[in-house]
This record gives C-alpha cells, structure tokens and sequence, in this order.
C-alpha cells in the first residue's frame, strides 16, 4: 500500500459545519433510493441503506447524506414522523456510524412537484376522478405533483399539476420541524432540506417561471422563498439554534423554456434563477438560518446539471458554486462530476469547503479508501450512464417508462451488483470448485470470470482477439468516453488480480471442443443488424467507425437515432464534421432503460446546434453521394452525405446454447446494456 498522494491532502483536512466538526471534506452527497426510511414505501428504518453507508462510513467518507425521505410517504401518506420506532432503530445505527468518525445529516424533502416522475399507468389514475378516488388512500397521485401554481408535467404532455393549498404548506412546514427533533434525538449530526434545487417543489416556489401565486408564497422574492426560510426557521425554533441544517441548492437554473435546458457555454436567456438573483438569495437563505449550501446547478427541464451524463464536462457545477461561496459566509459544498483532484484543489484555495461525490460511491464504496493508499487504479470508475441508479425514462409519447421495480430501487449500480442488493447479490464460496471455461473475453465474459474466480472456481477465459473488452471498446471510442475506457483498463488490471488463465487469439467454434470443463459460460455478445436496403454496401456500421477501421468524409448521415446513433453524432460533431440523423421513431433514444438526463442533453445539444434530425423517416435507399429517404407520409427525398453509418441495433450471437452445463449470458443472451450485462454474468456466476 502506498502513501496517498500529497495533491489530495487538502480533501483530509477538517472543517465546521455550525458546531459539528466533520474530519474531512468529502460529503458522500444524496441519492434518491438510499433514504434511511426506505423509498416508494410505507416508511421504516431501511436496513439496506444502513449496511450501504455503515460500509462506506468505514471506508473514510467524512460527512455522509442519505437519500430523500419524503416528509409524507408517497405510498399510504404517513408523515414521517409519526413513526416512533423507526428513529429508535436510527439512535443505535447513528451509535455505529460515530464509531468510525463520520457524520451524518438526515436529507428530507418537502416534494416533487412537477418534476415527479409520473409513470404512464399513473397518469390514467392522476385524470380520471373514479381511478384517483379509488387510489388516493395507497397513491394520492395529485398530491404527489402538486405544485405552487397549476404547471404542465416535466414527464407526461398529458397531465397538468394542481397547486398547493396553504394548509398543506403549512402542514410540510410543521411537519419538517417534528422529524428534524426525532433526529436530533436520535443522534443525528443534522438535518438537510430538499430543495431549492434541481427544480423540486421548494425550488418551484422561488422560480418565476414556476410560481404564478397570488398569495404570500408568490409574487416578490421574499414571497417566493418564503416556503424554503419557513421550514429553516420552524426547526431552529424546535431544534435550538445549534442543531445544523443544510440546504440543497441550485445555483443557477440553466432553463431556456419548460422542458428545455441550456448547455454548458450557450448563450440563452434565462428563465428560472439566474446568477444575480442566486447571489441574493444564497445570503437570504443564510440569514433565515441555513448553515451550509450543498450546491450544483439545473433543474429537472436542464437535469444534466445536476445529473451529468459523460457528455457534460467535469466538475462541471465548480465555477458557478464557487462564485456564490463569495456572497455567504456558510460553507459550500460542489457536487456535480467531481473530480478528487479538482475537489482537493478548490478546496485548498478556499473557493469550495467540501467535495460532493455520489454515484462514485455506488460503483466502489472503498474509493476513498483506495485513493488514501494510492491505490487509484484499483477504483472502480462511475461512467454516468444512470443504467441502474436513476433510469427514468423520457420520450414523446412516453411518460416515464421505469418499471416499478426499478422506481422503488433506485441507486444501485450497473456496474457493481452489491450495491443497494446484498441479499441478491453476494460472493459465496461454490460448494464443489468445477472448472469453468468463459468464451468471450468482453465485459460480460471478463465478470462472470472474476465472479466465478472469486467463488473458487478454477476458470480458463477463451478470447478469439488479441485483447480484452469486447464491444465495449467500440463504446468507449469517442472523445467523451473517459471513463468508460477507465473501466476497461480497471477490468483489464481486476482480471489479472485471480487464477484466471486468459487465452486470447484463440477462437472457440464448438463449445463440444472444451473436453475439461464441468461449465461453459457463453460471452460472444452480439453483431450489428443490417437492413436490407439497396447499395448498402456504401455504408459502414456503427463499429467500423468507432473502432477507426473505415474513415468518414465531412458530411455524415447517421441511419438509427437510438443512443449509439446520436452518440456517434454528438462525436462527429465535435470533430468539426457535419452529421444528420435519420430516425424511424418519433422521438431520439425512444428507449427504455436511458435516463432522461442523459438522452435530454443530446437531444438539446442537437437542437441547440441545428443538428438535422429526420424523424418518422426510414431509409429507401444507400446511394455512393447519400441516402434516399422516405418520409412517414412515404415522399422519398435525398440527403447527401460524403459517409453512410448505420446503427440500428444488434442481433444476439451466441455460438451455442445448447447443452445442460453451458450458460448464455449478456448480449449474447438478450441485447442490453451495461446494466444487464454485468448483472446477468453475476446471476449465472452466482448459481455454478
């Protein structure tokens, strides 16, 4: 083990928050479905969540803050703190986290709003009067969306949020105040208010373009902010003026219009909260008693702010939080991206008090304490891809296309299976070791390996290649791609770290050829789908172009707007190139399992940069100067373009599937993504 690197050491230095002392500056930040109360649940003290932060408590982080709890439970509509006994089991949980030096702050929220992510099922129950009446006392979906004013829906066209009535303000007010008191009595460090941020309810009150009131919750500034200073003031009151509470804040809006964000760099006009009125309502919120600002950027109509995909820049919130840390004297906290060094640095000229990391801490809950002991190449790296951590899903015609299951189990982790699932998801030793051969060394096969190695298997992994990684080194090609090529280097490095013997160059054609091995696990992931068009042989799959082997000229039409598709566009253009999309959907990435968050951001970035996006079109013909398309009304036109890629998706090539002791896994199985790629090798590893 090594000595950490002395650019860090600013990140280990200790700081106040009020009178708590936290001993460091990294603040494991908030992540919806890691509430101590359980999530989308009657509430109780939630035992995942505990085991998750307990571990990384142990593993360093100095100051962590669970997940909102809604103050009213989503589901059956109990107030928090009318559940006495869920706060006795936090005082002996709270006894175990001070045990190893961390703190903790309880985050609550006061709602939604417009930025609740209504399903489709929901949106029939939130419309039709019989469904709601029937549904109210389990979901009382209009209560859920209610907003200040009445406001159109971020996720459904088809649903417009009533507005809040005074009475049930005043209930959330009086209501923060009892839970922030079982905190304190239960021995917790403090307690956060969300939010006026990322466009949830409180921020809809303070935001023009969000708060049409005519009462003393609307109007002037002090009115707008009147519900957020409201709920500080109560708690001191009932808490006493030492019990610290944080606020999660936006610093800017970032919002052209409902529903349209503005990219990092855009010249546009803003409509939500812009730097002048955060400069004076950061110092506001102070003065009402506020004791620190958990600070990003965006709202749920410009949500790759406050949840950046790859996409967005690094540390992309850090300028504007800096700047606002000048007009308060409370400690700030950036989250957004986060990059240790860049943390460590901000830190050390004082521009930021501590570092926010969150989705980091889902793929590797050690990563602190892997970067004490400089061990950086043994950390796990969060790609930002929301597979698995926040996968709400947005497209026209779709409201929000999460399943159920996922919408009560948000934050765990594509890549990393334990988190948020130990009881499905864990390491136990195999009752017989059994020789294990894996055909396909891309991300899929090189899991099940280090799953099956891990259980004591003796495991041999054939790659036809002279390398690993599969097809995700064709999805790690362009620009923005970091850190998916770190995953590969990681995994590249964790493979070599078991008995694994690794075979590459060496194609496997007849599983009936692997004479000694007692399991075979089949990894051959997928090849692209063709169409079965004219003069197809003028185009170049999406492969061919990720991976360098075909070159494109300066005008590329791009047939296939699902992710890959405008990923392979977005990386054109910043080559300078001039790509056009033609989709046969009516909407870009009409997929499920993308976040909105990431599929938002390229379809503004397009639009913002008059990308030409064909939707409802199909391809007629591939020509050598263009393609001939075909509207949906079935008018053919022409698109000249110097290069043709088409991504329209994968076909499962496994090379067998028969067989009592041979396993199918990943795409090879069922096209997918990360997500059901990795979590697929575990499920069969787990089993051998």
């Amino acid at each position: 083990m090594g000595t950490m690197n002395p650019k860090y050491e600013a990140l280990f230095t200790p700081w106040k928050i009020g009178n708590v002392e936290i001993k460091n500056r990294i603040v494991l930040c908030p992540m919806g479905g890691t509430s101590l109360f359980g999530w989308m649940e009657p509430n109780h003290f939630d035992k995942e969540a505990a085991n998750f932060f307990l571990e990384r408590a142990r593993n360093n982080v100095g100051l962590i803050i669970p997940g909102i709890a809604p103050i009213k439970d989503t589901i059956g509509g109990r107030w928090l703190w009318q559940n006495k006994k869920m706060f006795q089991d936090l005082k002996e949980f709270m006894e175990e986290i001070h045990k190893t030096g961390a703190k903790l702050f309880v985050q609550i929220t006061a709602g939604m709003g417009r930025s609740w992510a209504i399903t489709d099922s929901l949106v029939e129950v939130h419309n039709n009067p019989v469904l709601h009446a029937i549904a109210k006392p389990i979901i009382d979906v209009q209560y859920q969306s209610a907003s200040p004013s009445v406001l159109p829906s971020r996720w459904s066209d088809k649903v417009t949020c009533r507005a809040m009535t005074r009475e049930e303000i005043e209930e959330i007010i009086d209501a923060f105040a009892k839970t922030a008191m079982l905190c304190k009595e239960a021995g917790v460090d403090g307690v956060e208010v969300h939010a006026v941020h990322e466009g949830y309810l409180l921020d809809q009150f303070t935001l023009h373009y969000t708060n049409k009131r005519k009462d003393q919750y609307g109007g002037s500034f002090e009115n707008r902010y009147r519900f957020a200073t409201a709920i500080v003031k109560r708690i001191k009151g009932m808490c006493g003026e030492d019990f610290p509470v944080s606020l999660r804040y936006s610093v800017v809006s970032k919002v052209k219009d409902f529903c349209s964000g503005a990219l990092p760099g855009e010249e546009y006009k803003e409509i939500g909260r812009d730097m002048e009125e955060s400069e004076k309502a950061a110092k506001y919120l102070q003065d009402a008693g506020y004791d620190m600002l958990n600070a990003d950027n965006g709202t749920y109509d410009s949500w790759y702010w406050a949840h950046p995909p790859q996409y967005m820049p690094q540390n992309c919130n850090l300028e504007d939080v800096a700047h606002i840390k000048k007009f308060v004297d409370i400690p700030v906290v950036c989250a957004g991206r986060m990059e240790p060094d860049a943390g460590a640095r901000a830190v050390a000229e004082g521009r930021i008090d501590g570092v926010g990391i969150a989705r980091q801490f889902l793929a590797d809950g050690e990563w602190v304490t892997k970067l004490i002991e400089d061990r950086l190449e043994d950390i796990r790296p969060c790609i930002c891809c929301h597979n698995a951590c926040f996968n709400m899903t947005h497209y026209k015609g779709i409201a929000n296309g999460q399943p159920f299951y996922d919408a009560s189990h948000i934050s765990r982790c594509a890549l990393n299976p334990e988190t948020m699932q130990t009881k499905k998801y864990k390491i136990t030793p195999a009752a017989k070791r059994k020789n294990i051969a894996v055909i396909g060394g891309g991300i899929g096969g090189m899991e099940a390996a280090i799953v099956s190695a891990k259980r004591g298997h003796k495991v041999v992994l054939y790659e036809k290649s002279d390398h690993l990684g599969g097809i995700f080194i064709a999805a790690a090609a362009p620009s923005y791609k970091e850190k998916d090529r770190d995953l590969i280097a990681w995994y590249e490095r964790e493979i070599q770290k078991y008995k694994i013997k690794i075979k590459l160059n060496t194609e496997i054609q007849d599983v009936r050829t692997l004479k000694t091995a007692d399991e075979i696990i089949v990894a051959t992931g997928a090849v692209p789908k063709t169409l079965p068009v004219k003069g197809i042989e003028y185009a170049m799959d999406a492969t061919e172009y990720l991976l360098g082997e075909k070159e494109v000229g300066e005008n590329v039409t791009i047939i296939g707007g699902g992710l890959t598709g405008c990923e392979i566009a977005y990386e054109l253009y910043l080559q300078g190139k001039k790509p056009t999309i033609v989709e046969m959907k009516n909407d870009l990435i009409a997929v499920k399992g993308v976040c909105l968050a990431n599929s938002s951001y390229l379809r503004d970035f397009f639009e913002a940069n008059k990308v030409p996006v064909y939707l409802e079109t199909t391809l007629g013909e591939v020509l050598k100067d263009g393609v001939t398309a075909v509207d949906k009304n079935g008018k053919r036109f022409k698109i000249e373009a110097d290069s043709v890629i088409v991504s329209v998706g994968y076909n499962p090539a496994p090379i067998s599937s028969k067989g009592r002791h041979v396993h199918v896994i990943g795409d090879a199985n069922k096209v997918g993504n990360l997500r059901t790629v990795i979590w697929n090798a575990w499920d069969v590893a787990m089993k051998l």
